[in-house]
């Protein structure tokens, strides 16, 4: 009796345009078994149409909900590797800061021109040079002379982004040289477009004993590592 009970009330749900998936829930019995109970119910276009919404909705719910597992589990793992990363490193001995900065040098700054200047476009390493510079190198800020390297599309930003660069590293735009438009006209829109501000060059002046040094540095710690054990 409760199971021709049921099969009645499925086929009055369905009649009345549900999902088999839905009445499956409904009456704690199988899909199929729905299927079989209503396989000679007919739906109007209507409740088919409205079914396939309800679908669509549920699955563009599932795809959201599931992106956001995922991006919360993206933003978890990156601060638990951030907090680590911190952990392991811990305070930069005056040794460290020298490695760290020779490397970065030998990686970002010029070797070939007899004088020293580096190049980036991340505010957090420009910030790590310039200090590294002021206590490894002893340079005072009137030694820094600093350039903007742009894409010409920003020239109408030029005052804007060397007075972002000032206020980031504390050196006057007066120490500022003439910026470098990159003539290279990008029809292209971006989203981030009020939020570029180029390359930072680094020149540092009457730098000549400092670029040998540095040079002697990099040879340091490429031998160091690439000396047979």
């Amino acid at each position: 009796m409760a199971k021709v009970l049921k099969r009645n009330k499925a086929l009055k749900l369905r009649q009345n345009g549900e999902s088999i998936k839905e009445i499956a829930k409904k009456l704690h019995v199988s899909k199929s078994t729905v299927c079989l109970w209503c396989s000679d119910v007919k739906l109007t276009s209507e409740q088919v149409s409205k079914l396939h919404e309800k679908m669509v909705r549920g699955s563009y719910a599932g795809r959201m909900k599931g992106a956001k597992m995922q991006h919360d589990k993206r933003i978890r793992k990156s601060l638990e590797a951030e907090e680590s990363g911190m952990k392991e490193i811990g305070k930069l001995s005056e040794r460290d800061l020298l490695i760290a900065m020779t490397a970065l040098y030998w990686g970002e700054g010029s070797k070939k021109q007899r004088r020293l200047f580096i190049n980036n476009s991340d505010p957090e390493m420009i910030i790590f040079l310039l200090n590294a510079f002021r206590k490894i190198f002893k340079i005072t800020d009137n030694r820094f002379i600093l350039s903007v390297g742009l894409n010409i599309i920003h020239k109408n930003r030029d005052e804007e982004i060397k007075e972002y660069w000032s206020q980031l590293t504390g050196i006057p735009i007066s120490q500022f040289r003439k910026t470098i438009f990159i003539k290279a006209k990008n029809k292209k829109t971006y989203s981030d477009f009020k939020t570029y501000y180029g390359v930072l060059r680094i020149n540092i002046s009457k730098s000549i004993d400092t670029y040998y040094k540095m040079l002697g540095l990099i040879k340091g710690v490429s031998g160091g590592i690439n000396k047979p054990a």
